[in-house]
């Protein structure tokens, strides 16, 4: 619980009380790796016909629900930037599940080719905002952005080199989340960074400073303040 601040004018503030939470990273990551791999199979030629259908089923009971948590606890946690992206992401593995459900025969369409084009303009931010805080996450949403803009391609009539190319940005993502998932996994931990994550600015001083520091900008955070 977060002791009441003074005001400006003497009267005191309202009490904050912070739940702790554990770190969805992990997960997030993990779940993330699986669904990328899934992807890649389909992309370089390993899963198709008749697989199509099975695919989808895992992607939209499997990933999805999976990364619907990490996104939902991220939120809780109050790491906006994380929540943001794995929420993204957990809605496309629905969208895309369902997707190759009804329509496991269908080779390209132009909906989709839209879809991912819009998704990966939507990472852009993310991926610059990530290399601000966890290196390590802005370069997993940099290679989701060029991924996802391959894939959009190639749905939008390039030679089928995109696809392959999309297949093998798919399959770099599965090493780099199965990487990441471990090197928070072991922070979480071992309660300091072990793997490389190359955190910056608040997100070191989240690991390294005091906690009363940290809740300094408790007040001004969603949630807490008035508006958003």
């Amino acid at each position: 619980m977060i002791p009441p601040p003074a005001s400006a004018n003497g009267s005191e503030a309202a009490t904050i009380t912070v739940r702790p939470y554990g770190n969805p990273l992990p997960l997030g990551f993990f779940s993330f790796g699986i669904g990328m791999a899934l992807t890649a199979g389909a992309a370089l030629g390993a899963i198709g016909g008749d697989q199509i259908r099975p695919l989808g089923v895992l992607l939209a009971v499997f990933v999805f629900p999976v990364q619907f948590l990490a996104a939902v606890m991220a939120f809780l946690a109050r790491d906006t930037a994380a929540a943001a992206a794995l929420g993204l992401f957990a809605a496309s593995w629905a969208a895309l599940g369902v997707l190759h459900i009804v329509a496991p025969t269908q080779s390209t369409s132009a909906a989709v080719g839209m879809f991912l084009s819009a998704f990966a303009l939507m990472l852009l931010p993310l991926a610059v905002t990530g290399f601000l805080g966890k290196t390590l996450l802005g370069v997993v949403l940099s290679v989701s952005t060029l991924r996802a803009a391959l894939a959009a391609a190639y749905q939008l009539g390039a030679p089928h080199a995109f696809e392959l190319a999309n297949g093998a940005a798919a399959s770099l993502l599965v090493a780099l989340a199965c990487y990441a998932g471990t090197a928070f996994l072991v922070e979480d931990l071992r309660q300091r960074t072990v793997l490389p994550i190359r955190r910056r600015g608040e997100a070191r001083r989240a690991i390294e400073s005091d906690l009363g520091d940290q809740h300094a900008r408790l007040p001004r955070e969603p949630g807490v303040r008035k508006q958003l």
